[in-house]
This record gives structure tokens, sequence and C-alpha cells, in this order.
């Protein structure tokens, strides 16, 4: 496996990040993934952001958390090569550590795994270093039903697993351009199918 290695020029990032089926994230912005499968949209975000990208994505997790993403079940979305991870030992590092990773602009996805939805000021700041990186996608990471304020667009997305069949219910709770929505998400083979579907959250 060939490590992953930053450059120092800085990324000239899309408009949008291709999400899933014709659904994008709005580049140079942040946005928060919660529910109980946001794991799982963030590496569909990134199978998108690392599609024709020259840098690699960037983890940000904590050091003590007890749970974390496997290499092996990393592979059905993307290589666990093109990933950078950082483990900051101090909670309040979590955000300042994504905060330089997107003004670096050297990295087309920045992700951070929250214990708890940040405050708006520090969201805030986040996206200001986006936009000073020129254009890097943040993701957000939050339990549960989430609700970061300020963030361009929320997603909560949970599994549907079938027998064999992989499947998430995914929706789409808060943007600034689109209303709520829900699609139903399947994945057979490598390929990542969307439909409409009901909302069922707030």
């Amino acid at each position: 496996m060939t490590p992953a290695v930053l450059q120092r020029k800085a990324l000239k990032a899309p408009n949008e990040v291709p999400f899933v089926g014709d659904l994008g994230l709005l580049c140079g912005r942040v946005h928060e993934f919660c529910g109980p499968a946001r794991y799982t949209a963030a590496l569909l975000a990134a199978r998108g952001a690392l599609t024709g990208a020259a840098g690699p994505m960037i983890w940000i997790a904590p050091a003590h958390a007890r749970e974390g993403l496997n290499p092996q079940g990393m592979r059905a979305f993307i290589d666990p090569g093109k990933v950078l991870f950082v483990t900051p030992s101090r909670t309040d590092d979590l955000l300042w550590s994504m905060e330089e990773a997107l003004r670096a602009g050297a990295a087309p996805l920045v992700v951070v795994d929250l214990g708890a939805p940040p405050a708006l000021t520090p969201v805030r700041r986040l996206h200001l270093a986006a936009e000073a990186g020129r254009g890097p996608l943040g993701l957000i990471l939050t339990p549960g039903a989430g609700g970061a304020p300020g963030v361009e667009s929320r997603w909560h997305m949970a599994p549907r697993h079938q027998r064999e069949a992989r499947a998430w219910h995914l929706e789409r709770r808060r943007a600034r351009m689109a209303p709520p929505r829900a699609w139903a998400v399947s994945a057979d083979a490598g390929d990542v199918t969307l439909t409409p579907a009901k909302v069922v959250g707030a």
C-alpha cells in the first residue's frame, strides 16, 4: 500500500463533489453527516472527492475513540492508502486540526469525527478556512440527529440492510438551497443506486 502524501500546492476544487447518485456537496463549505451510518455516508462522499484528485483526504478523530474505520471495510468505497489519519489527544484540537487542514487546501476532503455538534462560531471559522483553502470539502460527523448550527447541509443516514443486500435510508434534513428529502440507497457489486423515499426524520 502506497502511503498518501500531501502536496504543498493548493487544490483547485470543483463546485461540487459527487455524493450519491445525482446528489452533490458544495465545495468550500462544511456539511454535517449524522446518524448510525454517518461513516458510510462520509466514505461515499470520499469516493466522489478522491476521483481524479491529486491529494489524499484527511480523517480526524480523537486518539481515545473506541470506534474507527476498518481499512478492509473501506475498500468497498475507497483505497485506504488515500487517507491520512490525524488523531489528536485533546478534544479541543479536533476542530483546530480541521480548520488548519481546510485552510492549507492540500486535501480535497477533510473529515472530523466529533462526539457532539460544535457551536456556531467554530462552524463559521471552518467555512472561512475552507474558502481560504480554495474550496476543499469539510465534513463534520456527529452522533444521533446531529444539530450543528450554520452548516451548509445536514444529512442523516441509517442502515436498512436486508439479508445479503446492503441498503441505507438517507435524509437531507437541512440545506441552504434545497428542501428536506429522503432516498433509499443500495449498493450492489460496487454500484450505488438512489431511489426516492419517504422522509421519516425531523
